[in-house]
């Protein structure tokens, strides 16, 4: 999975130390300074985790969260609050927002946030992938069914020809037996044919 994030603040101080952080943790990062920047990056480079600060002049970090998740609800997002901002937060958490870390930025509780926002892709990856493995072995049920039940009718109407075919050949060998112990020529020539 490629470790794309989508770093969004107003602040360009911050940016740039979160920038650097992500960067040494493999992260390739898109910058954005407001939500409408964010908003064209986020639709050209579908990155599968966000990282926004809350409070922001035009649109908030939840407005941000809210469009996000409307291009692409399986985008993570993770909001940035300052320590007054919890309500805030909170919120976010009722809009699907995956985690939220509060200012000053703690690079370890950064690094837990971006793994959970993996983890839930990855789980979110495995299970597509099991539930379309589900969904072709259905379907290869289904058709072994179909044949199956093709292969029953075809034995049934071969069996019913064999069948008719034993019938006549029993009743022939019954007309022989008959004429060979009456000495009946006729009978064993009907019993032949």
């Amino acid at each position: 999975m490629e470790k794309i994030i989508l770093l969004v603040d107003d602040e360009p101080d911050i940016r740039d130390v979160l920038s650097l952080s992500l960067s040494d943790m493999g992260y390739q990062v898109y910058e954005a300074a407001n939500g409408d920047e964010a908003l064209g990056i986020f639709k050209e480079v579908l990155p599968p985790v966000v990282l926004t600060d809350i409070k922001m002049p035009h649109m908030d970090g939840i407005e941000l969260l809210q469009k996000v998740k409307l291009e692409n609800p399986e985008t993570e997002v993770i909001m940035i609050t300052g320590h007054g901002d919890m309500d805030l937060a909170i919120k976010s958490l009722k809009y699907q927002a995956t985690d939220f870390i509060t200012k000053p930025i703690n690079v370890e509780a950064l690094e837990i946030a971006l793994r959970r926002a993996r983890e839930k892709i990855i789980t979110r990856q495995k299970l597509k992938e099991y539930t379309e493995n589900l969904e072709t072995l259905l379907r290869e049920k289904s058709e072994l069914q179909s044949h199956l039940s093709s292969l029953g009718l075809m034995i049934g109407y071969i069996s019913h020809g064999i069948k008719g075919l034993l019938t006549g050949l029993d009743g022939g060998m019954y007309l022989l037996n008959s004429g060979f112990a009456k000495e009946n020529h006729d009978q064993v020539k009907e019993g032949w044919d």
